[in-house]
C-alpha cells in the first residue's frame, strides 16, 4: 500500500488532490449526518442564526474555499502550505456543494425534491476528482503520445474534437455523460451518438420533423427513467436524506 501511494500519488504530486477529495467527501458526510440529526430533533446540534438570519453552511463553505484557494496560490507549492490549503479547500467545497440546490434556486430547498441536485453535484464532483486521481486528464490529453504532445496542432485538434463531442452530448440532454466525457473521451463519443432526450436543444432542433426519431427518443427516455429513477432516488435518499413531501394544495388555489 505504501509503495502504491508513493508511486501513484506522492511522486506525481497528487497528494494535495487526494487530501482535498478526502476532506470534501468527509465534510459532506459529516454535514449530512448533522443536518439529519437537526431535522429529527436529536443530538446537541441546532441551526446557526445571527439575529433573525439563518446562517446556512454554504457561508463558512465559501470562506474556507476562498482561504484554501488563495492559500494554495500563495504557498507556491512549498512546505506544508499546499496540503493545508487542499484540506481547507476540500472542506469548503463540501459545504458549498452540499447546498448547491440553494444556490441554484436562490431558495432554501435543502429538504425539498429540488434539493436532490445537491447530492447529485457532490457525487458527480467526487467521481470526476476520483478519475483525475486515477490518471485521467481532461480532454483526453493523457491518451496522446510524447511525439503528439510535442505537436501543438495535434494536441489542439484532439482537445477540440473531444470538446465538440462533449458539447453535442450536452445539447442532447446527456449532461452527466457530457461532463464525464471531458475526462474520458470515449464517453463523450458514445453520448454524442445516442438519441437526444426529449425536450433537449438537439431534439427541438433536429427531431421537429422526424416523427419516428422523436417517438423513439420518447420511448427510450421513458424506459430509461422507469428503470433507473427508483434506484437513483433510493441512493440519493440514503446519502442525503429523504425530501419532505410536497405541501398539499389548498382548496382555494
Amino acid at each position: 500500500m505504501g509503495q502504491w501511494l508513493e508511486r501513484n500519488i506522492i511522486e506525481p504530486g497528487k497528494l494535495p488532490l487526494l487530501l482535498a477529495l478526502g476532506a470534501f467527501v468527509l465534510t459532506f458526510v459529516i454535514t449530512r449526518v448533522v443536518t439529519r440529526l437537526i431535522r429529527a430533533g436529536k443530538g446537541p446540534f441546532g441551526n446557526v442564526t445571527a439575529g433573525s438570519v439563518h446562517v446556512h453552511h454554504v457561508v463558512p463553505g465559501v470562506i474556507l474555499t476562498v482561504v484554501g484557494g488563495f492559500g494554495a496560490v500563495a504557498s507556491g507549492g512549498h512546505g506544508s502550505g499546499p496540503y493545508v490549503s487542499a484540506v481547507l479547500f476540500g472542506m469548503g467545497a463540501g459545504l458549498v456543494l452540499d447546498e448547491f440546490a440553494l444556490i441554484l434556486h436562490l431558495d432554501d430547498v435543502y429538504w425539498s425534491e429540488a434539493g436532490r441536485k445537491s447530492v447529485e453535484m457532490v457525487v458527480l464532483t467526487a467521481a470526476l476528482v476520483g478519475l483525475l486521481l486515477a490518471g485521467f486528464a481532461p480532454f483526453g490529453v493523457n491518451d496522446l503520445s510524447q511525439q503528439e504532445l510535442q505537436n501543438r496542432a495535434g494536441v489542439l485538434t484532439g482537445i477540440a474534437a473531444n470538446f465538440g463531442f462533449a458539447l453535442i452530448a450536452l445539447s442532447k440532454g446527456r449532461v452527466r455523460l457530457a461532463v464525464f466525457g471531458v475526462v474520458v473521451p470515449l464517453v463523450a463519443v458514445v453520448a454524442s451518438l445516442r438519441l437526444a432526450r426529449p425536450g433537449s436543444p438537439w431534439a427541438k432542433r433536429f427531431y421537429r420533423r422526424r416523427h419516428r426519431a422523436r417517438a423513439k427518443a420518447l420511448l427510450r427516455a421513458y424506459h430509461h427513467d422507469r428503470r433507473w429513477s427508483r434506484p437513483t432516488r433510493t441512493i440519493q435518499d440514503w446519502l442525503g436524506g429523504k425530501p419532505d413531501p410536497p405541501a398539499p394544495l389548498s382548496r382555494g388555489s
